[in-house]
């Protein structure tokens, strides 16, 4: 993946968003606010903005993560803009100074990307959030670096989130009665590692 087709994906990823924002709304009605694709869309947009204007001759990957990481934080005042920004700048420094995305690569940005968002968010496996769609996602690379294999870990942690009680969040209030739903960002966590599989396969 050499560095425009890492800016295309970044901009897929906004097209995607806008596309299942009613549905990840719809998923967060059950749980909370109601409004997880407005919030995701509202930093994607931004994210396809700054790729069209400051980035559009930008060839370093790195320095592309980490101003998409930066973009969506300025974008995004929930929780979830620390998050991905946490996730993409830790993510960054594996693609520091390349104008081209290996696999080794790309499995070392995902795996810091993972670290990235688990040291600042601190929720664990379990607490029906995005981190059951991504450290599922860590831990197949670690063990064999195979992305496919990763994306259905990645599917079956975000499956997994319909039979948890949520831990954490406006959703814990809930408790029991967020049973039964699937987690919106842990949803949109594996729409947006499966669009990076589609693209780099």
């Amino acid at each position: 993946m050499n560095a425009y087709e890492w800016k295309q994906y970044f901009s897929r990823i906004s097209n995607m968003v806008e596309k299942e924002k009613d549905y990840l709304s719809e998923l967060d009605r059950k749980l909370g606010d109601g409004d997880h694709g407005v919030t995701m869309s509202i930093g994607w947009k931004a994210v396809k903005e700054e790729l069209q204007t400051n980035l559009q001759n930008e060839n370093d990957c790195g320095t592309v993560a980490m101003k998409v990481g930066r973009t969506f934080l300025s974008a995004v005042g929930s929780s979830v803009g620390p998050l991905y920004a946490s996730g993409l700048i830790s993510g960054a420094k594996a693609l520091k100074g390349k104008a081209e995305i290996s696999h080794q690569d790309a499995v070392v940005f995902w795996i810091q990307f993972v670290s990235g968002v688990h040291e600042r968010g601190q929720a664990q496996v379990g607490d029906k959030t995005m981190v059951d769609t991504f450290l599922p996602i860590q831990e197949e690379l670690k063990r064999s670096g195979d992305l496919i294999k990763a994306l259905d870990a990645a599917k079956q942690g975000m499956e997994s989130t319909k039979q948890l009680e949520s831990k954490r969040g406006r959703s814990s209030r809930l408790k029991e009665r967020s049973i039964g739903h699937q987690d919106p960002g842990a949803t949109s966590a594996y729409l947006i590692f499966s669009l990076f599989v589609e693209q780099f396969s």
